[in-house]
């Protein structure tokens, strides 16, 4: 939707990677035969805004009802309640279960602490799902190797750093490229080394390409930067996370097992169960459905974290039921917009 990527100011390359992403995973439920109502931001009768979208879609299909996946962004929760409202129609509201804590879970983690560490989020949630642990302890005995992990380079630079996974952009790339160059022109940054993954086939390609080529000093040098090089050795994979075309239950586990046998040093496995366990979750919390039941704590007032909720990540809402949100062939058509 437009409105969507003017709400909050965007790059271009952020806008392609969402609407060419959305627009393969049509293509890839159409195949599959699940019923889809798609409107494309090109359509001569698109519409600006999601709500706006959902409410010709009721006047057409006619539902009993609304099911739908909590959304990762408060400003459109709210905004799709209210619609529903105005319909006379019940919204229900299933779980995100795409992080591996629910909102819920992480709003009682911080409602006993008076200030919020991401350390004691980690350990807890690595005890609760047996993440990288040995019985009630974690792998080897240490929780974290923060300071093994802040590696820098000397004065020559980097050296021999692995090339990234690129992506040629495909034809269906190609026209939300020109469709983002006319309608968001004046919109920062430029297209021409977009090479991002936008398929599920793709981000399975980066994943690997991550565990095999830079896992193995991803702990070392995770943080570490160097003038002209932008990709050094960062895993490339939290667009893909965010985008849902990763599972992070499954980057942790090719971490883990690049450990198990021999490919990683534990020290850049435990860094990425760090950052694609709990780092993830932690954003999540702080731009999702129950963002003002956590921010509304007296240290976090002034940080304004709702107004500035990004969208990138679909967390859980705060009050829905624990059945899959995932529609059978049968289920009305899945809305969706680019």
């Amino acid at each position: 939707m437009p409105r969507q990527s003017t709400h909050f100011w965007t790059s271009k390359s952020r806008i392609v990677l969402f609407h060419t992403a959305m627009r393969h995973f049509a293509v890839t439920l159409r195949d599959v035969g699940r019923p889809l109502i798609y409107q494309r931001l090109d359509a001569p009768d698109a519409v600006v805004d999601l709500g706006t979208a959902l409410q010709a879609t009721i006047a057409s299909v006619r539902p009993e009802r609304l099911v739908m996946t909590a959304p990762g962004d408060w400003r459109v929760l709210q905004r799709l309640r209210a619609m529903a409202r105005d319909e006379g129609l019940e919204l229900e509201l299933c779980d995100d279960r795409h992080f591996f804590v629910t909102v819920r879970e992480f709003a009682a983690h911080a409602s006993v602490r008076k200030t919020l560490r991401l350390e004691y989020f980690y350990r807890e949630l690595r005890k609760r799902r047996d993440i990288f642990m040995d019985g009630v302890q974690p792998i080897c005995g240490q929780w974290n190797f923060g300071t093994d992990n802040r590696g820098a380079f000397d004065n020559d630079g980097p050296r021999d750093v692995p090339e990234p996974a690129c992506f040629k952009p495909d034809a269906l790339t190609r026209e939300v490229f020109d469709l983002v160059g006319s309608r968001f022109a004046n919109h920062p940054g430029s297209l021409d080394s977009f090479v991002w993954p936008v398929t599920r086939d793709q981000a399975l390609e980066t994943l690997t390409h991550f565990v095999r080529e830079r896992l193995p000093q991803f702990g070392r040098y995770q943080d570490a930067m160097w003038p002209g090089q932008p990709w050094l050795y960062h895993s490339h994979l939290p667009a893909a996370l965010n985008l849902k075309l990763l599972d992070p239950r499954e980057v942790v586990a090719a971490a883990i097992d690049a450990y198990e046998k021999g490919d990683a040093p534990l020290s850049s496995v435990e860094a990425s169960c760090v950052r694609f366990s709990a780092g993830e979750n932690t954003f999540a919390a702080f731009t999702g459905p129950a963002c003002p039941s956590i921010s509304n704590r007296t240290h976090l007032k002034r940080a304004s974290i709702c107004p500035r909720s990004t969208g990138l990540v679909s967390p859980t809402s705060t009050a829905s039921p624990t059945r899959s949100a995932r529609p059978s062939s049968s289920a009305m058509p899945i809305t969706s917009s680019v």
